[in-house]
């Protein structure tokens, strides 16, 4: 994969791959926002007219005096699209071990007609809100993992290592950077990286009007510190939109900055992978079982996963 031009591939395939400017919304769904079946439903944030929910999930017999520790999810879709439902099975079974898990909604290309860096600033929204209400939701704030898949696993990269981007209306004394962060195929390394092979000028532009700034301030790669949330990334190593260089790539800028960075590979296994797909659920077990043993060995579940393996 390392002569492969991988960052070339996420601008064109997850965030350039589309039609109109990011100043054109679609018609609103009827059908949306979505009912998840098994949560309670708060709105984080309101802009304007726009109100974004939260979907919580608790343990049985939650009490706001539990302080437990709590996970967000952000759902993929290139930025463009996508539910928060894609995550309600996560959430299920980490509330199940304990936690308390939510999935986010945050706006979009189709929806809201807004760039990538509204994304990123309603990702931080969402932390600092799960931060801000901690007692009235029974939430330690000082446990707070920030998770997600493509897009939504780069939002919620973004929550972790990239400062800045806050919503201006929001007290930032409250901090918006999670104490951890479980990403699946995110989208890491958003341009150029020295030693790589040099990216399109036509795609760099493209992939500039859709993030709504320059592509690097959005780069997580680019962004690495020391400092960062202790992280796992579970990712396939067939994954042709997000390649597995890029995720390789972040793990060594982590680990190098002195962070606790796990990188899990999956052979053969392409984009999105670790969704539920009816019957066949090996790699969203496998996945999840493996997010897990990472909550754990920070202290953040007790016991061994509940999910048989397949």
């Amino acid at each position: 994969m390392r002569h492969v031009n991988a960052v070339m591939t996420v601008a064109l395939l997850l965030g350039c791959a589309h039609t109109g400017s990011a100043q054109q919304a679609k018609p609103k769904a009827s059908n949306y926002p979505p009912q998840i079946g098994g949560s309670t439903v708060e709105v984080y944030k309101t802009v304007g007219d726009v109100k974004l929910n939260m979907y919580i999930f608790t343990p049985e017999g939650h009490q706001a005096t539990d302080k437990r520790p709590a996970i967000v999810f952000f759902f993929g879709g290139g930025w463009r699209g996508g539910s928060p439902t894609q995550f309600a099975g996560q959430c299920q079974y980490l509330a199940s071990r304990g936690m308390v898990a939510m999935t986010a909604d945050y706006r979009v290309l189709s929806r809201h007609g807004t760039p990538a860096a509204k994304c990123v600033a309603d990702a931080k929204s969402a932390i600092r809100w799960v931060r801000t209400n901690a007692a009235r939701l029974g939430v330690d704030p000082d446990r707070i993992v920030a998770s997600g898949g493509s897009a939504g696993g780069h939002i919620a990269a973004c929550t972790g290592v990239i400062k800045g981007f806050d919503e201006e209306s929001e007290d930032t004394s409250t901090s918006s950077v999670p104490n951890a962060m479980v990403l699946f195929n995110p989208a890491t390394v958003l341009a150029p990286v020295e030693g790589e092979p040099p990216i399109d000028a036509d795609r760099m532009a493209s992939l500039k009007e859709r993030m709504g700034v320059e592509p690097i301030e959005l780069s997580p790669y680019h962004h690495v510190s020391a400092g960062a949330p202790p992280t796992l990334i579970l990712h396939g190593k067939a994954d042709t939109t997000v390649p597995y260089h890029t995720v390789e790539l972040f793990t060594e800028a982590m680990t190098k900055a002195g962070n606790r960075c796990e990188l899990e590979g999956y052979a053969d296994q392409a984009h999105g992978f670790f969704n539920a797909r009816g019957a066949h659920n090996a790699m969203y077990t496998a996945t999840l079982r493996r997010a897990d043993v990472f909550l754990k060995s920070l202290g953040y579940l007790e016991g061994e996963p509940t999910l048989a393996a397949e």
